[in-house]
């Protein structure tokens, strides 16, 4: 029994790394998400209109809600690479998603 013990703990540090790979390249393609978004937005007819002829523009952007999808992608990150379980750091990737998502969505809505 304590032979198979040492050829289980590579493959749960090999999850551990991939749960990290994924949370950082969530983190990273974030921003480039982010901007294509904003890009979409601005394309809507409601947007030209606003920056054209400064008509439509009364709705500003759900700052609160961005900022809480964002800071809790964040923490989620960040536990993502600091958790010592396996089950933690998938979690708060999957939090970490969840989060990344909402604050697209309130960009896009924006539209």
């Amino acid at each position: 029994m304590n032979e198979t013990a040492p050829l289980l703990e590579p493959a749960t540090e090999e999850v551990k790394d991939r749960t990290r790979f994924r949370s950082v390249l969530a983190a990273i393609l974030f921003v480039p998400a982010a901007l294509v978004t904003g890009v979409l937005t601005l394309s809507s007819e409601r947007a030209g209109r606003c920056l054209t002829y400064g008509e439509g523009c009364g709705q500003p952007l759900p700052g609160w809600l961005f900022t809480c999808g964002l800071g809790l992608a964040v923490v989620a990150c960040t536990v993502a690479l600091a958790a010592s379980t396996v089950r933690v750091r998938r979690n708060a990737l999957a939090a970490q998603l969840l989060a990344e998502v909402t604050a697209l969505v309130v960009i896009l809505s924006h539209a």
